[in-house]
């Protein structure tokens, strides 16, 4: 079908068998994978690399078992990436360790830690081996285009050289991959459902410290909860805040929040004077939200724009592809032998993934309930006899917890 717009002499047209809105995990992994199937895709990525700070780094099992049925498992792990066996706490300077992927089947029972943007290039350069993978970047998805109520493509604008130009991008499939705020799915009139949230996160970056500790995730007192992120030489820091409370933070100062820091972990006490300017420090407003509908014809929001996740364990980017491995499983050979997709479809991929965000986005509801209200529990604050059932109970919790968050609660697998 074409689009009831006619475009502009000047105006490119591109027509494929799917674009994508959205050069992150789930646009890129969709991508590879329709790509890989023999589609012609292109991908759209507004900015003109990957490096962009502050994104999610934690690589899980899921995803690296993934990599592995796809041939790219060696090649990823290759790359400077950080393996980790276990995630640490230190709950009022008591280490714990909360979840021990090892407990996992081998040979994928570990956690990597690497940019986003490592995995991004990554990628991208192993779709680019297929003929019909194209990433265009600078290229930034405005508008669905339609023919009556079914979605047939995008518009597009490309910047070169500070020079704009628009191209229209038809195809059977659009897939909105573009983020919490996106762009294709609000054009195309889907609202998210708002969650609720009680906190925010206020990001850094330190270096390390002479003689570091063991890695570790977060250090939580009765004040405030750091995370260290270990970024190889590099912590990616934060401080988990009440929702809307970085002007309260601001107005007490730089060397407030640095002391704030180091009083919940000392560990940055020698590296937290590089916190020198507010410029250093991002604000991730927090939001955990969900779409009632992912889909309509001929479109279908995957990721972030389908259900954005908070920074709770990590899952984020895991779950994104996840979502990418399910719509490819479900859309590439309607595509292959009818060019198009049905609703039905449409709506398979969305209950199949359903299942697992509707629970984790519960349980990073209540987490940040008990974190904004205080409520995790501290092993000195317990009796004797509940620290002893919590030493006995440890073995047991890390391995659910390794499941639950390694693994996910629907994993998916690639079909040939």
């Amino acid at each position: 079908m074409e689009p009831t717009r006619t475009p502009a002499v000047d105006v490119e047209v591109v027509t494929r068998d799917c674009v994508i809105a959205g050069g992150g995990p789930a646009g890129l992994m969709a991508g590879y994978l329709l790509a890989r199937r023999g589609l012609r895709v292109t991908v759209l990525e507004k900015h003109a690399d990957f490096l962009r700070d502050f994104r999610g780094d934690t690589i899980h099992p899921s995803t690296i078992t993934l990599l592995g049925e796809l041939g790219l498992r060696r090649r990823f792990l290759d790359l400077p990436v950080t393996r980790l066996s276990t995630l640490d706490a230190v709950v009022d300077g008591q280490r714990l360790t909360m979840i021990d992927f090892s407990t996992l089947k081998p040979p994928d029972n570990f956690l990597v830690l690497a940019p986003q943007w490592t995995f991004l290039d990554f990628l991208a350069r192993e779709a680019a081996v297929f003929p019909g993978f194209e990433l265009r970047m600078c290229t930034a998805a405005t508008e669905i285009l339609t023919d009556g109520d079914r979605v047939v493509g995008v518009r597009a604008t490309a910047t070169e050289g500070g020079v704009e130009r628009e191209l229209e991008f038809h195809a059977p499939l659009t897939v909105a991959a573009d983020g919490r705020t996106s762009r294709v799915r609000r054009a195309a009139g889907l609202v998210p459902d708002e969650l609720g949230v009680a906190i925010d996160v206020l990001w850094f970056s330190l270096p390390k410290p002479p003689n570091p500790p063991p890695s570790t995730l977060t250090y939580l007192d009765g004040r405030s909860m750091v995370l260290t992120i270990d970024r190889g030489d590099r912590y990616q820091g934060g401080l988990v805040i009440p929702k809307g409370g970085f002007d309260d933070v601001r107005a007490a100062g730089l060397a407030a929040f640095r002391r704030r820091l180091t009083a919940t972990a000392p560990v940055l006490g020698s590296v937290v004077g590089e916190l020198r300017d507010w410029e250093q420090v991002r604000l991730l407003s927090v939001q955990v939200d969900r779409l009632p509908c992912w889909y309509r014809d001929g479109l279908i929001c995957i990721g972030d724009a389908a259900h954005a996740m908070s920074p709770v364990g990590g899952v984020g980017v895991n779950y994104a592809i996840q979502d990418a491995v399910a719509l490819a499983n479900t859309v590439a050979g309607p595509l292959l032998r009818h060019g198009s997709v049905p609703l039905s479809a449409l709506d398979a991929v969305q209950r199949r993934r359903a299942r697992p965000v509707r629970p984790m986005q519960w349980i990073q509801q209540r987490a940040h309930a008990r974190v904004g209200h205080g409520g995790v529990p501290r092993p000195r604050a317990l009796s004797r006899p509940a620290r002893t059932a919590l030493a006995l109970l440890q073995p047991l919790v890390r391995r659910v917890t390794a499941r639950a968050v390694g693994r996910g609660f629907l994993p998916e697998h690639v079909r040939s």
